[in-house]
């Protein structure tokens, strides 16, 4: 058996903290049942649309901020340099319908996918630009899931 090299350790280290941060808990560093698919499959529609406070974001707006930073993330890798407004989402997604709702969570499925498949494609982890940019996908996803599972405290007092 042909020994590992780095980029395929750092793959597999990779792949398997998405794999814990969006849909399966694996003990890496959650508690069970709360990766993010988990967590937003507990989530109607209308707790989505609940702002936590006059102040905070909606978790539909959260949803959509994730799944717009992995696309960009997707575009940066690629090599395309987009002209990104990280303020428009916050601004402008709010309450959602629960097709809406479902639409969303289904376009950070699909779009989890495709940057599954980008960290699996990679050709090399050597350069500081692509082990800094894996490490900001996994703690930025990680820090809104938590942002989401603190404002369920508010949403749902009694869970």
């Amino acid at each position: 058996m042909a020994e590992k090299t780095l980029k395929d350790i750092f793959t597999e280290a990779m792949l398997a903290a998405l794999d814990e941060t969006f849909e399966n808990v694996h003990g890496m560093y959650l508690d069970r049942g709360t990766s993010l698919f988990e967590t937003l499959a507990t989530i109607t529609a209308e707790e989505a649309s609940r702002p936590v406070s006059a102040n905070c974001a909606s978790l539909a707006a959260q949803v959509a901020h994730v799944c717009f930073y992995l696309e960009v993330t997707m575009r940066f890798v690629r090599g395309e340099r987009p002209r990104v407004d990280w303020t428009e989402i916050w601004r402008t997604v709010r309450a959602v319908t629960p097709e809406e709702w479902a639409a969303s969570q289904q376009r950070l499925r699909e779009t989890y996918g495709q940057i599954r498949a980008l960290v699996t494609s990679m050709d090399t982890w050597e350069g500081e630009g692509e082990v800094g940019g894996a490490l900001a996908l996994l703690m930025h996803n990680a820090y809104h899931l938590g942002e989401i599972r603190q404002a369920l405290c508010t949403i749902k007092p009694d869970r």
